[in-house]
């Protein structure tokens, strides 16, 4: 029986102590205002396909040739997509290069019972030679791949002595 006090009595100052270490919230900073009210489609735009049509699938050459893959689609802050990443070359993604292009320099086309297809006036060695780009989790962006990755800190460490 006094095992059970004791046991009660611990869990009861473990849990004092826990919640007393718990990070207190912190006070949100004050909101933007919201803009505009939003619009609401009642029919969809025309010509206008999903992102689906575009990620992660293959880009070909004029001559039919595959050249790479989308690996990502850039969107600017005003909602329009501006770019593709295009993944070429390596094996199962093993020595991949990701390039970024215009997304205008990609075209949709049909072909084989209307199946959706991608083409880029561009060759893969074109592509390879192009500079490339790594993804950086922490600043959650593509940067050029010899540049160094971020820490997820934006202040500059401290001067070596």
């Amino acid at each position: 029986m006094a095992r059970l006090a004791y046991a009660s009595v611990l869990f009861a100052l473990m849990t004092t102590v826990a919640s007393a270490q718990a990070p207190q919230p912190v006070p949100a900073a004050p909101r933007q205002a919201p803009g505009p009210a939003a619009q609401i489609h009642t029919n969809l735009p025309a010509d206008s396909v999903t992102v689906t049509h575009w990620y992660k699938q293959n880009i070909y050459d004029p001559s039919d040739n595959k050249i790479g893959e989308i690996m990502d689609v850039l969107v600017d802050r005003d909602g329009k997509v501006t770019a593709l990443i295009v993944g070429v070359g390596g094996f199962l993604g093993a020595g991949e290069k990701d390039v970024a292009v215009p997304f205008n320099s990609v075209r949709a086309t049909t072909k084989d019972n209307n199946k959706y297809y991608l083409v880029m006036n561009s060759t893969k060695d074109a592509l390879k030679s192009a500079q490339g780009f790594k993804y950086d989790r922490n600043a959650m962006t593509w940067l050029p791949e010899n540049a160094p990755a971020t820490t997820g800190s934006s202040a500059a460490p401290p001067p070596r002595r």
